[in-house]
């Protein structure tokens, strides 16, 4: 049965064309069925890739933007309103109050601290089991794409030994389309797994970026929530900075009005 779904029709046998389509035509469903699932795992790593890239550029910038607001205000409570209500770094924050609350109320210092930890952990790596979301994908596709592609490439070798049987001859005509064809599948399916593959490595790095990000601000949270607020991160001063570089100015603009001013005259 095999054979017969493989093998060409007498048309084929006696008058064999050269191109893609034509390859693809005389490789059949099967052939048709590799490519499919090629195209398939190919858009599925760019739609992950693209999605996954814009999500990771809100996380990194609103934690750029909104982390020195965050901690110049009174209260961690209210610096919680500088992040979006839905972003990973207000989840984080409200699930710090929380745990801080619940700590509270628990007579050993030891186990309030590890419950405080804890809460933070498993919100970081609800966060971060988001962003990893799909990456599995990209590195199924990545270790399975040049498979596949070989499967068609064995195909059409396989079809260009029934052309040799059915003909009687090793002629290149009667072996040109079935190897052309597997040399296509296997193009294919390199095309496919580097991009992947490519594609996993950068988000990973990006992900481990934003895990650091996501570690630090966690500890820095902590440790804010145990001194009820005593202990902040050092942030630049930016306003003092513009404060000090306009002040020269000033006092330039003085000096140079004080010595345009005419003495007075004696009397």
């Amino acid at each position: 049965m095999l054979i017969e779904i493989l093998a060409p029709t007498g048309a084929e046998v006696g008058a064999q064309q050269f191109g893609f389509m034509e390859a693809m035509e005389q490789g059949g469903p099967v052939a048709w069925s590799i490519l499919a699932i090629l195209v398939i795992q190919s858009v599925g790593s760019f739609y992950i890739l693209f999605t996954k890239i814009f999500e990771q550029n809100k996380v990194m910038k609103e934690y750029r933007t909104n982390r020195a607001a965050f901690w110049r205000a009174g209260s961690i409570k209210e610096g919680a309103t500088k992040f979006d209500k839905n972003s990973a770094w207000r989840q984080l924050v409200d699930d710090g109050i929380r745990a801080g609350d619940e700590s509270a109320k628990m007579h050993d210092s030891l186990e309030s601290h590890d419950w405080l930890h804890g809460t933070l952990a498993r919100s970081e790596s609800a966060i971060m089991a988001k962003l990893n979301g799909g990456l599995p994908f990209l590195a199924t596709v990545g270790a399975t794409a040049p498979f596949v592609g070989l499967l068609g490439t064995v195909i059409g070798i396989y079809r260009a030994l029934i052309n040799i049987g059915m003909s009687g001859s090793a002629s290149i005509d009667k072996v040109a389309g079935p190897v052309g064809e597997a040399l296509i599948m296997t193009a294919i399916g390199l095309l496919v797994a580097v991009p992947a593959v490519f594609a996993y490595n950068y988000l990973m790095s990006r992900n481990r970026k934003i895990q650091s990000m996501l570690s630090g601000f966690s500890t820095d949270l902590q440790a804010n929530i145990t001194s009820n607020g005593a202990v902040k991160p050092a942030l630049a001063p930016a306003a003092a900075s513009k404060t000090a570089a306009a002040k020269p100015a000033t006092t330039k603009a003085g000096a140079t009005a004080t010595s345009t001013t005419p003495n007075a005259p004696k009397a």
